[in-house]
């Protein structure tokens, strides 16, 4: 919503909004385009009366503006629609789907288009380094992360049923949102509503590894397949191959040709595919392959994607998006591939519905085995005891309610050479910047 509204300012519309929770970095984006916005969801918010209302899927009936939007007869739509008929109509549009990596995917293909001097707009839950935006109106091609989540209250079909792409990243696929969807079966529907989408002469970029798509698309497609996977998947059209184990150096493969080495800063079997989606589909778009390898190469990450906040003493702090399980394994395990036997320290607060709901509680112990020490943020919305993932992990556990207990646990073990990894797909009480600020005083 925030990056909505960002193109909307763009446009020269008068933007004005309502959030609770408000936190960086969109809440810092939204003040310096200079855009009102409201703590809360008063009637007031709405008065004067708008000339239209997006509505964010997270309102529902019941809300006080959402109240006074109906009963006062205000115009409104939803986001993914007003984005649909505003800006992608008429454009090409490049969306990043899947489960996990769409905001670092879709970042990375803009990026490549950027470099190769495309200009693409673009709209990404987060926002890239490379840019400091979210969002923005950019040339005719647009790159667009394409959510799965439910589209408003008064609109249960997935977000990206509204984007109509020509060229779609399918990045993988699990069962997730257990708040939205019954199970893995509702989530592949409207995949397949998805690729029914592409036109013929368009292009899917899908994940060869991933049985779960493999079973969408045998249900049906119409369009142009490319398949990515890592290079022991011997059938995938595009293959990376890791020249070191940490993924800091990567080789691409397009069918038996090589398309180009990069040396980044990024790591992780993870980010490897995602970088490779990413080359797949700017080819689509007319970038050449080594073009895009290039491009990579200063690619500098998203904020809250194992962001690096500060270095201090030689111990590392990094703010990390953490929405699911596997993403939490994926990172941790690319994270502790490139730190060798350096000590990680994880403090998770379990913040998205689906864990909250204990949807995936039997995989948390598992996802957090290359940590030596885990912190687990409860709430009083837990469905579940986190014992039960705190017991599994050798004594290296523990959970607290309040962010200042936790940071006090943090700051009696840290020493230098640490990394400390805070992950949460929410505010987590400012903890990771709280933390780096003990860490300035303490080292001042």
């Amino acid at each position: 919503m925030g990056g909505l509204a960002a193109l909307a300012r763009a446009d020269g519309h008068t933007v004005t909004g309502s959030d609770a929770n408000v936190y960086p970095p969109m809440s810092t984006q939204l003040e310096a385009l200079g855009i009102e916005l409201t703590e809360g969801y008063g009637a007031e918010a709405l008065d004067p009366a708008p000339d239209l209302v997006l509505v964010g899927n997270a309102m529902s009936r019941g809300n006080p503006a959402v109240e006074h939007m109906l009963n006062h007869r205000l115009p409104f739509t939803s986001g993914p629609r007003w984005l649909g008929e505003n800006y992608l109509s008429g454009r090409r549009v490049l969306a990043v789907a899947g489960t996990h990596g769409k905001t670092t995917t879709a970042s990375m293909l803009a990026w490549i288009l950027e470099h190769a001097g495309l200009n693409p707009g673009f709209l990404i839950g987060g926002i890239p380094n490379n840019f400091g935006v979210s969002a923005r109106a950019g040339s005719d091609l647009f790159v667009v992360e394409a959510d799965e989540y439910d589209t408003a209250f008064f609109d249960k079909r997935a977000k990206f049923v509204h984007y109509r792409p020509q060229v779609v990243v399918l990045n993988n696929l699990e069962f997730d949102h257990a708040d939205i969807y019954p199970d893995l079966k509702a989530i592949q529907t409207q995949f397949h509503h998805l690729v029914r989408t592409i036109p013929g002469n368009g292009t899917i970029v899908t994940n060869a590894q991933d049985a779960n798509l493999r079973e969408v698309m045998d249900w049906g497609c119409w369009s142009q397949t490319k398949s990515f996977g890592l290079d022991d998947t011997a059938a995938a059209d595009w293959q990376v191959r890791l020249l070191e184990p940490g993924g800091r150096q990567l080789r691409f493969v397009h069918g038996d040709e090589p398309a180009g080495d990069l040396n980044w800063q990024l790591n992780g079997r993870h980010n490897a595919l995602n970088a490779l989606a990413a080359v797949a589909a700017a080819q689509a778009a007319g970038v050449a392959p080594d073009q895009a390898v290039t491009a990579l190469g200063t690619f500098s990450g998203v904020k809250r994607r194992l962001e690096l906040l500060a270095d201090i003493e030689g111990i590392r702090v990094y703010d990390d998006f953490a929405h699911h399980p596997t993403a939490i394994r994926m990172t941790l395990e690319g994270l502790r591939k490139s730190v060798g036997g350096a000590r990680i320290l994880v403090a998770l607060e379990p913040a998205s519905n689906t864990m909250r709901g204990g949807h995936h509680v039997h995989e948390l112990a598992p996802a957090l085995m290359p940590a030596d020490h885990v912190w687990l943020r409860t709430s009083e919305a837990m469905d579940w005891d986190p014992h039960e993932v705190l017991n599994k992990l050798d004594g290296a556990g523990r959970a607290r309610r309040q962010v200042d207990n936790l940071l006090d646990d943090i700051d009696q073990v840290v020493r230098p050479g640490d990394h400390v990894v805070f992950m949460s797909n929410k505010g987590f009480g400012h903890a990771p910047r709280r933390f780096v600020e003990r860490l300035q005083s303490r080292y001042a």
